[in-house]
């Protein structure tokens, strides 16, 4: 169902959360089943969080409340769960995410490149998590940026996790293959490879029962107390 505007209702975002949220369930954690899990690194917020929050702020970055197009870019339906250090899953937490848009570019006064921006990409959204943890957003792949003159930061999605309990945890997720990942030095200044692969997602084939465009990248977190 779509309104006057051809966005899609918020009602139809939330029923598609339950389904996706099932899939998110049924994820395997990866690395560290056995006893305590690995917890996902740190990083550091980075010059780019919103000074000023849109007013559609929801889980639908790729529609834009009173437009009726869709950003430009590559479809993702990204999706994963909070889990503690034991395995548990961390329910009612509110994850964040901010990234760049398919041409590189933040919608941020600090962003000053002459990149277009997107008017109908909505560049911050925000999702709780539910009983078993499970988020979900639909979002596009970033492109990747120049941070400077001599660096290339890779495509990457940036996370807020704020919960009583753990306070708030801010990290990036990377996308896996991006040749832009093994010269990037915030990624590779993670020591531990185990640690670093758990920033590191897949894309993978479009979910049948999600959106039949739309690839899938699986991002869990494991929090420990802040």
């Amino acid at each position: 169902m779509t309104g006057k505007n051809g966005n899609i209702s918020r009602r139809r975002i939330l029923r598609s959360v339950t389904a996706a949220a099932g899939l998110a369930a049924a994820l395997p954690l990866g690395p560290a089943m056995a006893g305590l899990l690995l917890p996902t690194p740190r990083q550091g917020v980075g010059p780019f969080y919103p000074q000023t929050k849109p007013l559609d702020q929801d889980n639908d970055l790729t529609r834009v409340q009173g437009r009726s197009g869709r950003a430009e870019g590559r479809l993702i339906e990204l999706m994963g769960r909070v889990f503690d250090s034991a395995g548990a899953a961390v329910p009612d937490a509110r994850v964040e995410i901010w990234q760049a848009n398919s041409q590189g570019r933040y919608d941020h006064l600090g962003d000053r490149r002459d990149v277009p921006l997107d008017a109908n990409f909505q560049g911050f959204g925000h999702d709780i998590t539910n009983a078993a943890g499970a988020y979900r957003f639909r979002t596009i792949e970033p492109a990747p940026y120049p941070a400077s003159n001599s660096w290339m930061r890779p495509p990457h999605i940036h996370f807020a996790v704020l919960s009583p309990r753990y306070g708030r945890f801010v990290t990036q997720m990377y996308f896996a293959g991006n040749p832009l990942n093994a010269e990037d030095w915030l990624l590779n200044g993670i020591s531990n490879p185990k640690a670093r692969a758990r920033l590191i997602a897949a894309i993978e084939p479009p979910a049948p029962e999600l959106d039949p465009d739309a690839s899938v990248v699986k991002f869990d977190i494991v929090l420990t107390p802040a």
